[in-house]
């Protein structure tokens, strides 16, 4: 089983998972940001990354998204929201949509910081648009997700990741033996 980890990363939050899931899986496999990937045709097993933008995937790993077909794939993402909101369940539909014609074994998200530059943005520029302000609540949430991702958000994408292959390959974990 050949493996491919496809990746965009504006702030090196989604490169750090990248890089973590590719270094779970096993040989052979290859990783490379979206705008340089190959052609998926040559690969059983995909791992497509993203980061969060306007509620989204990031335009350069949706066009690349779009051209798988037929494969078994996993997909992973970073946000600067809680990845257990509303808004990440949002963005994972979102990206199930732009892979639907694929066998989607799992999919990871976790939080990660936002660039600076639109943080900044929020504080000047959008201060008075109540849907991008900047608010007490949002700070705080932008804090925290500056932290991630974190030890236990990397443990947890090559846990998955690692079973996703397992599962790619036909395989799956053996089953715990019997308590008699």
């Amino acid at each position: 089983m050949k493996s491919l980890v496809v990746y965009s990363s504006r702030t090196g939050n989604t490169l750090k998972v990248a890089q973590t899931i590719y270094d779970a899986l096993p040989e052979p496999k290859e990783i490379f940001p979206a705008k340089e990937a190959p052609d998926p045709s040559g690969y059983d097993f995909l791992a497509l990354g993203f980061w969060v933008d306007k509620g989204t995937v990031n335009s350069e790993t949706a066009q690349y998204m779009e051209t798988v077909t037929g494969k078994k794939i996993g997909v992973f993402g970073t946000l600067g929201a809680y990845p257990d909101s509303d808004h990440a369940r949002q963005c994972l539909q979102k990206a199930r949509q732009l892979v639907k014609d694929n066998e989607i074994l799992g999919e990871f998200l976790c939080q990660g910081k936002v660039d600076p530059d639109l943080v900044k943005m929020m504080e000047t520029k959008m201060k008075d648009d109540p849907h991008h302000s900047m608010t007490p609540e949002r700070k705080a949430r932008l804090e925290e997700a500056a932290k991630h991702p974190d030890e236990k958000d990397l443990a947890d994408a090559r846990a998955l990741f690692s079973e996703l292959a397992r599962i790619a390959m036909g395989k799956s974990l053996p089953d715990a033996p019997d308590n008699q």
